[in-house]
């Protein structure tokens, strides 16, 4: 198989994954609720976030339209370059590496762009898709579902401690999706691997 079509297929295969597991998750549960997978260790937990990866936010709705403008765009220039390293015959694990992150952000961006059209609120009931008087809002003002949820750690900060004595800490707090956790594969494998990556092109 060559490596634009092995680009291909992951992007492709990550995307549905991803858009699949969200749909279930949107039509079955409702914000806030919680299925333990590994006791208090790993639980599908249904979020909505109007921002950035990790349920980071920015801007309110003008950053919301701001940051899909700039999903599209990056996800243009990535693809660009991912063509050219194709073309150069560039690393494999480059190639796969840079499909991953495209994959991730343009993930986020279907949430964003489209599913506040397609889909009715989640507060009470389960979403419904393509529900009458439609979506619960306007083009590229969705919400990205999130679900994984890994709080590994539940514990306090001691009393003596000088960040938040005696408050809760959680490790890892932030809940995430598919998407999310592409990027970041993608991005950190660059970055552990890039040395490798150049020497396999040489």
């Amino acid at each position: 198989m060559s490596s634009r079509n092995k680009a291909l297929l992951l992007i492709f295969s990550i995307l549905l994954v991803d858009q699949v597991l969200k749909i279930i998750i949107k039509t079955n549960m409702v914000i806030g609720e919680e299925i333990p997978v590994l006791g208090n260790w790993f639980m599908i937990h249904f979020l909505e976030n109007n921002g950035m990866a990790f349920g980071m936010e920015w801007g309110g709705k003008t950053g919301k339209v701001a940051l899909s403008i700039f999903r599209m765009v990056a996800i243009v220039g990535i693809s660009w370059y991912l063509r050219s390293i194709i073309i150069k015959n560039a690393s494999i694990g480059l190639i796969l590496s840079v499909s991953a992150i495209i994959a991730g952000a343009a993930g986020n961006l279907i949430d964003s762009a489209f599913y506040g059209m397609i889909f009715s609120e989640s507060w009470h009931t389960p979403a419904i898709m393509f529900p009458e008087g439609g979506g619960y809002s306007s083009f590229l003002h969705g919400r990205v579902v999130d679900m994984f949820y890994f709080p590994l750690i539940d514990t306090y900060w001691p009393d003596w401690s000088p960040i938040k004595p005696g408050q809760s800490f959680i490790f890892f707090r932030p809940v995430f999706n598919i998407a999310d956790a592409s990027i970041t594969t993608g991005v950190l494998a660059i970055l552990l691997f890039q040395k490798k990556f150049l020497e396999d092109h040489r």
